[in-house]
């Protein structure tokens, strides 16, 4: 990847969670380009290759200050882990009047989120896996959760526990986000243990429910069909019985391509 990030979209953004969305919409800053290779990747048109608008420094701060001038309840940066060296140069120089969300798959390095700090005020990484079987085939590397603990723990040490303001919207904190895959809730119940083994019970997960299969999977058929209420109700209860106090949870419909965003039209 180039110094200068290519942008594939910069809009406002109404399907995060409801204390990121609110009522006007993130400003979401979609990076080209992934550490990952997702099979069931939703963005896959953006994250395989350069796709968008390459934008130098001057060129991030004015779209930052346009979703601002939009009413943007936050700037979310859409996977930038392999920009950090030149978000942190952005914010330093610019600092947005609202909060930062870095908005992340998890696969980060401690080192460089330490660049970040003071600059985030939001963190939302992805815990996809833990186990290493599943990270290597489904998203390329076996190391995912060495990596995404870490990371996870690095966060947490840098933003705290999640506070809003009088209108629901997060101004700091941490959300995990973990999409529950079909047949393999075993692993959604690990990815629950790490979380209340080594965080307060008061953190923020968003368990999801809205994988949609994005092809026909031939060697892996278990990602042929979408999550059963059975599945999701089960990954629940037992984030219940681990005395974890705060989730954002889905509807097993909201499984469905129109969340997926639109990259025909960049927005920048």
């Amino acid at each position: 990847m180039p110094l200068n990030p290519y942008i594939a979209r910069a809009s406002l953004h109404r399907w995060e969670e409801p204390c990121i969305s609110g009522t006007n919409g993130s400003g979401a800053i979609f990076f080209s380009g992934c550490a990952l290779r997702c099979v069931f990747c939703q963005n896959e048109l953006i994250s395989r290759k350069p796709y968008g608008k390459q934008v130098d420094k001057t060129g991030f701060i004015e779209i930052i200050k346009r979703l601002e001038d939009l009413g943007a309840h936050n700037i979310n940066l859409v996977n930038p882990t392999h920009f950090i060296p030149f978000i942190a140069d952005a914010l330093l120089t610019y600092k947005p009047s609202v909060p930062v969300v870095y908005n992340t798959g998890g696969y980060e390095k401690r080192e460089s989120l330490e660049m970040l700090k003071g600059l985030v005020d939001v963190y939302l990484p992805d815990l996809k896996y833990v186990s290493g079987s599943l990270s290597k085939k489904y998203s390329g590397v076996s190391n995912y959760f060495d990596y995404a603990s870490e990371a996870i723990l690095e966060m947490n040490s840098q933003v705290g526990e999640c506070a809003f303001d009088e209108n629901g919207i997060i101004r700091k904190g941490l959300i995990i986000r973990h999409l529950v895959l079909p047949g393999n809730i075993t692993d959604s119940f690990k990815v629950i243990d790490f979380v209340a083994d080594n965080l307060p019970k008061s953190t923020c997960m968003s368990l999801m429910s809205q994988y949609t299969p994005m092809r026909k999977f031939e060697n892996m058929p278990e990602l042929n069909r979408r999550l059963t209420t059975f599945e999701y109700e089960k990954v629940l209860d037992y984030f219940r019985k681990r005395g974890l106090e705060n989730a954002y949870i889905q509807q097993v419909d909201s499984a469905k391509k129109q969340y997926i965003p639109d990259f025909s039209d960049f927005g920048i």
